[in-house]
Parts: structure tokens; C-alpha cells; sequence
């Protein structure tokens, strides 16, 4: 559909009936201009200002094209019903642990075996004893599960005592050391185990690691990756972003972020619940590839991986994965987009760019309203602005407390949850 087509029907249309009566309030009135929806707290009650303005909301029915002119925006809404877009968030879950993982949880120990079911602890008995016979011969002692579990009870309990930097010795010793870690094995078994750790087979990771970099533990994160699916079912707010997991040793693909918390690490992207920051779906970058070119549309490519086995939610996420065809193609799968914008994208139309002398608190709205979209440009303080994206958003809504678009409101409220979670990878 053309521009001429967009604007003959925009033209025939009465788009007051189409907007209830309510979507609207007496107050919100003077948020139209004549190049698109605006909030301006300029403009009081009663003013010849605001009577100009309603005014020219009367008479303009404008269509804006993109950058790009790919697509067409609107300075109104036309679809019916006010605020938030409810068809495409109906969960069919109910928020929270499933019932699988509460038919299976009896004590602390039972939780923890949730998510090291048999099939990863096999995976690694197997190819730790593979490595530990290479490595000692007749004299290694075969890992079962009770050793395992032993082993990694053990870890967790030098995390309990922060011994973070503590010598082992430190942990086994007669004195000074804790008896738990000396009563369940002794010192030279846990280097054994330490040392000869497995989660593949080492003859053929060469040959897997030419077309996978994280082919050492593959095999183990998928199943691992898909097993914490089964644990939980995330709310109607979701939120997509990276985690650094600290780690300073070798790897191919380690990381330096300034702005997170252990700065080295491994890069993971995240989907998680925006309020409890249950990680639902991961996905480890592994770098670039030197025999590939650079990877265009990183960001939608990523967001799609981590949603493909949900629908009904909202995904929330920043600049990096935002963009217009992202919010199209999660709409066909039921699911919301609300995410910040860069200036720089083709997809907006240019007069929502042109807030740098707009008054603080200032807001401009745009509709796609073939592709249900919302664009939001908004001034927190003088000579800024930010903006924002929403499939989930169909109005002009000013919070009345805050003086924000409920869309920047949102935002807000359901852009940390990966940040909570990462709060536990300090160095």
C-alpha cells in the first residue's frame, strides 16, 4: 500500500469513531499538534494556545513517511480501545514454578538435582572417567553420582564460606580449615576430580570446535538450557539484555564490559521474568567468526532465538535489539515489543527527531497503525531527548504524577530484570 492509498483512507475515515470516548481524558487534549500527537506542559487550561491547538486537531489528519519510506505514520491513532494492546499478551501458563518442578521438589537437595538431571549427570561421569584414565591409568578411581554430588556440594560450600582466593589447603586443613570439606573427601581426590573434569570427549573436540567455539561444553548447555524451561513459566513482562559472567581464565570468546559489574567474562544473552529475573532462555556469544562476515541485525536475530519457544508476553528490551521489522515479526507470534530507539534509525519519521529546543517534559507520539506500532520522542531535561518503541501501546497517555508517557513509565518499570540478575557476577 502507497502513501497516496494510506491518506486517501485516513481522508474517508471518521477516526473520532474509531477512539471511545475515554481514550482521551479533558486534560489530555491539548496533546495533538499538526505534525503528530504531543504532550506539551507549556500549555495550561483555558489558554488561547491550547484553543489553537484543539483547533488544528479538528482539521489534521496528516500521514509522515519514514526515513527509509518504507512506512507510513500517523498522527492518531485509529484503532479502537485505549492504552495498552491486551489481545497479543494472554498468557495461557499461569506465572511461576510449574508443576513439574513442584511435583519433583522435596528438599534443597531435590531443587539443586532439577537442574543436573540424569542426562547431564551422565555426560559428565562418562567423560570425566574417560579423562581420568588417561590421565592417571590403573591408578584413577571412577567418579559415580554420589562422588559427583559430593564434588559439587563441596563447591558450593566454598562459595557459602567466600573462599573466593583461599589456598585449598586453607579449607582442608586440621585447624584452621572447615571439618565438612575434609570429612567428605580428601584434598588429593577433589584436585583429582579438579583436574580431569569433563563435559565432552576430548579426541574429537578439535573436529567440533572448527564449526562450534563452545564445543567443549555443548552438549551440556543444551540440555541444561533447555531443562530450566521446564522450571518456570515467566510473567507477562520479560525483559532481553546481556549478562557478564566474570571469568578471567582462558577463552576465545571472553569479553570486557566496563559497564557490568566483573567487566571480564563471558557475554550471555538473556531473556529473564522482568520481576523476578528467573533466566528462562540463554544463549552464549561466542565472538565473531574470522572466516564469516560481520553479523547484520545481531540484535533481532538474538531476540527471536531467545523467544522462540514463547508467546503471550511482552519483551522489553534496549537500543541494540529494537527495530521496527523486530516488533512486526514478534506481533505475528504474540508477542509485545517495547525497547528504546537510536535517533540514527530509518524507520522513524524525521519530525520525531526534531525535539532539541522542546521544553522538559515534552512528548511527540506517531502511529503505525497497519503494523499496530507506537513511537514515542520524549524530553526527560532541556536539549535531550530519548526514543521509544511499543507494539504493546496504542495512545497518547501522560502519567499525571510522573508528567512521562506511560510508554517511558513502563519501560522503566520492566528494563532491569537482567540487570537484577547480574548484580550476582561481582568479582
Amino acid at each position: 500500500m502507497n502513501r497516496e492509498e494510506i491518506e486517501a483512507i485516513l481522508e474517508n475515515s471518521d477516526l473520532d469513531d474509531e477512539i471511545p470516548n475515554d481514550s482521551v481524558s479533558e486534560d489530555e487534549e491539548d496533546e495533538i499538534s499538526e505534525v503528530g500527537s504531543v504532550y506539551d506542559p507549556n500549555l495550561s487550561e483555558g489558554t488561547d494556545e491550547e484553543e489553537e491547538v484543539s483547533a488544528r486537531q479538528q482539521d489534521v489528519s496528516g500521514v509522515f513517511p519514514s526515513k527509509n519510506g518504507k512506512y507510513m505514520w500517523s498522527n492518531k491513532p485509529v484503532l479502537s480501545g485505549a492504552g495498552r494492546r491486551a489481545k497479543e499478551n494472554v498468557i495461557n501458563t499461569a506465572p511461576g514454578t510449574t508443576r513439574y518442578a513442584i511435583a519433583r521438589t522435596d528438599d534443597i537437595k531435590s531443587s539443586f538435582l532439577l537442574f543436573m538431571p540424569p542426562d547431564i549427570v551422565k555426560i559428565v561421569i562418562e567423560m570425566t572417567n574417560i579423562e581420568g584414565q588417561s590421565v592417571f591409568g590403573h591408578n584413577w578411581v571412577e567418579v559415580d553420582s554420589i562422588t559427583l554430588e559430593a564434588y559439587f556440594g563441596l563447591l558450593l560450600l566454598a562459595g557459602v564460606f567466600r573462599s573466593h582466593g583461599e589456598a585449598l589447603e586453607c579449607l582442608w586443613d586440621d585447624r584452621k580449615g572447615r571439618p565438612i570439606f575434609k570429612s567428605t573427601m580428601s584434598l588429593r581426590r577433589f584436585q583429582n576430580i579438579s583436574r580431569v573434569l569433563r563435559f565432552d570427549n576430548k579426541s574429537d573436540r578439535n573436529e567440533r570446535r572448527s564449526r562450534d567455539k563452545l564445543a567443549p561444553i555443548r552438549d551440556v548447555w543444551n540440555h541444561w538450557e533447555g531443562n530450566i524451561k521446564k522450571m518456570y513459566n515467566p510473567g507477562e513482562c520479560t525483559t532481553v539484555d546481556e549478562q557478564l559472567v566474570t571469568f578471567r581464565g582462558r577463552c576465545p570468546f571472553k569479553q570486557y564490559i566496563p559497564s557490568k559489574p566483573g567487566k571480564y567474562g563471558i557475554k550471555i544473552w538473556v531473556l529473564c521474568d522482568s520481576q523476578t529475573s528467573f533466566a528462562w532462555s540463554l544463549q552464549v556469544y561466542t565472538g565473531k567468526d574470522r572466516n564469516c562476515k560481520p553479523e547484520k541485525e545481531q540484535g533481532r536475530r538474538v531476540v527471536l532465538d531467545l523467544v522462540k519457544d514463547m508467546q503471550g508476553r511482552n519483551v522489553t528490551c534496549d537500543n541494540f535489539f529494537t527495530s521496527h521489522e523486530l516488533g512486526i515479526e514478534l506481533l505475528k507470534r504474540k508477542i509485545t515489543l517495547v525497547g528504546t530507539v537510536r535517533k540514527n534509525k530509518t524507520f522513524l519519521p524525521a519530525e520525531i527527531t526534531k525535539l532539541k529546543k522542546k521544553p522538559e517534559n515534552y512528548a511527540h507520539f506517531f502511529f503505525d497503525n497497519i503494523n499496530k506500532t507506537t513511537i514515542v520522542g520524549y524530553v526527560p531535561k532541556k536539549n535531550r531527548a530519548v526514543y521509544l518503541l511499543s507494539t504493546l501501546h496504542n495512545n497518547v497517555e501522560i502519567n499525571a504524577n510522573t508528567k512521562k508517557p506511560e510508554i517511558i513509565d513502563f519501560y522503566n518499570k520492566t528494563k532491569s530484570g537482567v540487570d537484577t540478575l547480574d548484580q550476582g557476577n561481582k568479582p
